[in-house]
C-alpha cells in the first residue's frame, strides 16, 4: 500500500498531466509519468471508454500460439512454479507476446473471473496504445522490470490491480515475451517484481540453452558455487571462438553489449582462447575453470558442449601443443585451420606434403611452420625456388658436384642442396617449373634415398623430411603430360590447399599480424574506412601484395601515429581502389535504393557478395552480429515471397 503523501503526489500529477499535458518532475517515477504521457498522447481518457473488445478470434490465437511454440512450452513450468509462490493472494500470472497479446493465463479461480472483466485473459491486447499504463505494456515500452499499482494506471478500470512484469530476451537481445503476475491491489506484495523478474531469467536460460546446439556454451559466475544457478551468465561461443549470444548475467559479467554480439571474439574478454578451454575442458570436464577477465576480475566458468555441437575437441592430435609454429600462424580462417590440423597428422611419418594455392597465398610460411613444428625443427630448413633458378645451373645446386667436374665449378666441389637438408627439410617451391628432365633424376633421389653428384660415381645416402608447393594444378599438369605423373604421385602424399586472401574469414586478426611483424615496437591497426576497403579488395597478390601495402603505409604514418586511414595507403593502390568503385558505380545507380531499408539491404546484398557469401566475415564488415544479419536476411526472404504471391 501506499503512504497518504504518496497517494497525495499521483493524485497532483495526474491532474497536472490532464491540465497541461505532462507531468510535474519529482512527484511520480519518471517511467510512470512518460507512460502517461504516451497515454494521453495515444488518445486515451483515464475515464474514457474502451473501443469494441479487440481479442483474437480463436483461430488467430491458435495461430499466435503457434508462433511462440518454444516460447510457451519453456514457460509454461516455470509459470506453474510462480503461480505456487503466490498461490492464495488471489493472482494471475500471464505471459504476453512481444506485441502484447496475451497468450497464456495460470491462476486462482476466483480472481480469473474479475480479471476476465477487465480482458485479462488469453487473446486480449495490453499494449500501452490499447490499455495505457500497465505493467505488460509499460514494461514493452520501458524493455524493463517494473511495478503498476492501482492508481498508476492510467485507466481508472484497471485501478483495482496491482501489477509486476518483466520482459524475457532471447540470446541475443531480442524481445521473445512478457511475463506478469496480476492481484488485486489490496493484495499487493512487495516481492512480488522480485519473483516475476527472476523467472522471467529462469525461462531465458531455458531458451538459451535449448537453442544453443550449434554453439558452445561457457556458464559463468564470480564463485564456482554459482555456476548452475539461475543467477549464472550463460555465453555461447561460435565454433571459431566468437561471443555471439548470452542472458543478461553473462553480458555484465563480460562487460560487452548487445549490440557487440557476434563481433567479440573470446580471447578479448577472457585470458583464454577457445582452443584453451576446449583443452581444459577435455582434461577435467567437470571442473569449474579459474579465469580472469580482461581488467583482473576473477571469474569461474565450466564449458558445455552439445552433442550436436560440430567441433568438440581442438583438431590438433591431443599430443601435440597448440603453442606450435603452425599455431602461431593461425588467425581464425577455417580452411587454413583445417589445413594446418592435416598437417599436423603426416608430421615425422615418411610422407610428402604438397602446399597447392595461388602465388603469395603464403606457402613458404606455412611449409616452414610446418618443418619448425616437427621434430626436425632444429635441422636445417633448405628452400629451393624451382622457378627462379636458372635451368643450366639448377641440377648442380640441387645434387652439387664433385671437384673439377666441370669448368666454372668452385674448386673444393658443392654439397647440392639436397645433401645439405640432410636430417632437416627439403622445401621444393613451384616445383611444377621444374623441367622435366631434371624430374626424372629427382624422382630416383626420393625413391633410393641416395644422392650422385655431378662428376661422381658415388652415392650419398640423404634423408630429409620433403615439402612441395605449387601454384600449378599439378593433377592437370600431369595429364597433359606437362609434369611427370610418377613424380606427381611421389610428392603428393598429403595435398593441402591453402586459400587465396580475397575468400579467408580472418582479415582483420592477419592483417593485425602483418602489422606487429612490420612494427613490433607500436600498436598499429587499420581505422575503419581503410579496414572496410582492404577487407573487400579482391587481392591478386594475396598476402605478399598485402604485406607490401601495409609496409607502405606503416611507413607514411606519423611518428606517433597508430591508425592507418585510408591517405597513408600507397598511391596505386587507393587509385585501384577508386577504378574497381567507379567500375561498380553504374550498375548500383541502375537500382539505388529509395529508403533506409533499400539501404540496408542493398549494404547487406554488397558485404554478402564481397565475402563470397560468408555470414561470419559479412556480419563482422557491416558491425551487427551475425543472429542480427540472419534476421535481415529471413526478413528479406519473406518480403520476396510476399512480392512473388
Amino acid at each position: 500500500m501506499r503512504s497518504p503523501s504518496a497517494a497525495v503526489a499521483l493524485r497532483q500529477a495526474r491532474q497536472h498531466l490532464l491540465e497541461f499535458g505532462q507531468c510535474p518532475d519529482g512527484l511520480v517515477d519518471a517511467r510512470l509519468a512518460r507512460s502517461w504521457q504516451r497515454s494521453l498522447q495515444g488518445g486515451l481518457l483515464p475515464t474514457g471508454r474502451l473501443g469494441t473488445p479487440d481479442n483474437l478470434e480463436r483461430q488467430a490465437l491458435r495461430q499466435l500460439r503457434g508462433q511462440h511454440q518454444e516460447l510457451l512450452a519453456h514457460s509454461r513450468p516455470v509459470m506453474e512454479y510462480l503461480f505456487e509462490q503466490v498461490r492464495g493472494s488471489q493472482s494471475v500470472v500471464v505471459l504476453a507476446s512481444p506485441c502484447g497479446t496475451l497468450v497464456d493465463t495460470c491462476g486462482d479461480p476466483y480472481f480469473l473471473g474479475k480479471a476476465e472483466r477487465v480482458a485479462l485473459t488469453s487473446g486480449a491486447s495490453w499494449h500501452e496504445a490499447q490499455r495505457g499504463t500497465n505493467a505488460i505494456g509499460t514494461a514493452l515500452a520501458e524493455m524493463a522490470p517494473l511495478e503498476v499499482h492501482g492508481a498508476e494506471h492510467f485507466l481508472e478500470r484497471n485501478g483495482f490491480l496491482t501489477c509486476a512484469a518483466a520482459p524475457i530476451l532471447s540470446g541475443t537481445g531480442q524481445l521473445l515475451g512478457i511475463l506478469d503476475i496480476s492481484s488485486e491491489h489490496s493484495r499487493g506484495n512487495p516481492h512480488t517484481l522480485g519473483l516475476v523478474s527472476t523467472a522471467a531469467h529462469m525461462i531465458e536460460n531455458r531458451l538459451l540453452v535449448s537453442g544453443s546446439q550449434r554453439h558452445l556454451r561457457l556458464h559463468l559466475h564470480t564463485h564456482p558455487e554459482g555456476i548452475g544457478t539461475v543467477a549464472e551468465g550463460i555465453a555461447l561461443v561460435s565454433e571459431d571462438g566468437w561471443v555471439v549470444g548470452g542472458n543478461r548475467s553473462a553480458l555484465a559479467l563480460l562487460r560487452i553489449s548487445g549490440a557487440q554480439l557476434g563481433s567479440i571474439p573470446v580471447h578479448q574478454v577472457l585470458n583464454a582462447n577457445l582452443n584453451d578451454l576446449l583443452a581444459r575442458h577435455h582434461r577435467r570436464p567437470d571442473a569449474p575453470m579459474s579465469l580472469r577477465r580482461h581488467d583482473g576480475l576473477p571469474l569461474f566458468a565450466q564449458l558445455v558442449l552439445d552433442k550436436r555441437t560440430v567441433r568438440a575437441a581442438p583438431s590438433a592430435p591431443a599430443a601435440r601443443s597448440p603453442d606450435d609454429a603452425l599455431a602461431q600462424l593461425d588467425t581464425g580462417d577455417a580452411r587454413w585451420q583445417a589445413a594446418a590440423a592435416k598437417t599436423r597428422r603426416v608430421l615425422d611419418k615418411p610422407i610428402a606434403l604438397l602446399i597447392q594455392g595461388e602465388s603469395g597465398v603464403g606457402k613458404e610460411w606455412f611449409a616452414r611452420s610446418a618443418h619448425q613444428s616437427s621434430s626436425r625443427r632444429n635441422g636445417p630448413f633448405v628452400a629451393v625456388n624451382c622457378a627462379a633458378m636458372p635451368e643450366s645451373l639448377i641440377e648442380a645446386e640441387l645434387f652439387g658436384y664433385s671437384p673439377g667436374a666441370f669448368t666454372g665449378g668452385r674448386r673444393e666441389g658443392r654439397l647440392g642442396l639436397l645433401r645439405e637438408a640432410h636430417g632437416g627439410t627439403l622445401f621444393l617451391d613451384e616445383i611444377g617449373d621444374m623441367p622435366l628432365a631434371l624430374q626424372t633424376r629427382l624422382l630416383r633421389v626420393l625413391q633410393e634415398r641416395q644422392v650422385v653428384p655431378l662428376g661422381s660415381s658415388q652415392p650419398v645416402a640423404v634423408d630429409f623430411a620433403l615439402i612441395c608447393a605449387s601454384h600449378r594444378n599439378l593433377r592437370e599438369e600431369a595429364e597433359r603430360g606437362q609434369f611427370r605423373a610418377d613424380l606427381y604421385y611421389r610428392i603428393n602424399g598429403l595435398s593441402v590447399e591453402l586459400p587465396p586472401l580475397r575468400d579467408r574469414t580472418d582479415f582483420e586478426a592477419l592483417s593485425l599480424q602483418m602489422l606487429q611483424a612490420i612494427e613490433p615496437a607500436r600498436a598499429i591497426r587499420l581505422g575503419p574506412a581503410a579496414m572496410a576497403a582492404m577487407a573487400t579488395y579482391r587481392w591478386p597478390g594475396n598476402l605478399r601484395q598485402c604485406a607490401s601495402v601495409l609496409r607502405t603505409a606503416c611507413a607514411m604514418l606519423e611518428d606517433d601515429g597508430e591508425t592507418i586511414e585510408l591517405h597513408h595507403l600507397p598511391d596505386d593502390f587507393r587509385q585501384e581502389l577508386a577504378r574497381i568503385e567507379r567500375y561498380a558505380a553504374p550498375a548500383e545507380q541502375a537500382h539505388a535504393p529509395q529508403n533506409l531499408d533499400e539501404l540496408s539491404q542493398s549494404a547487406i546484398q554488397r558485404a554478402l557478395e564481397n565475402c563470397r557469401g560468408n555470414v561470419s566475415h559479412a556480419a563482422r564488415l557491416l558491425g551487427i552480429s551475425r543472429q542480427t544479419l540472419y534476421r535481415k536476411l529471413a526478413l528479406r526472404k519473406e518480403r520476396q515471397g510476399q512480392a512473388n504471391r
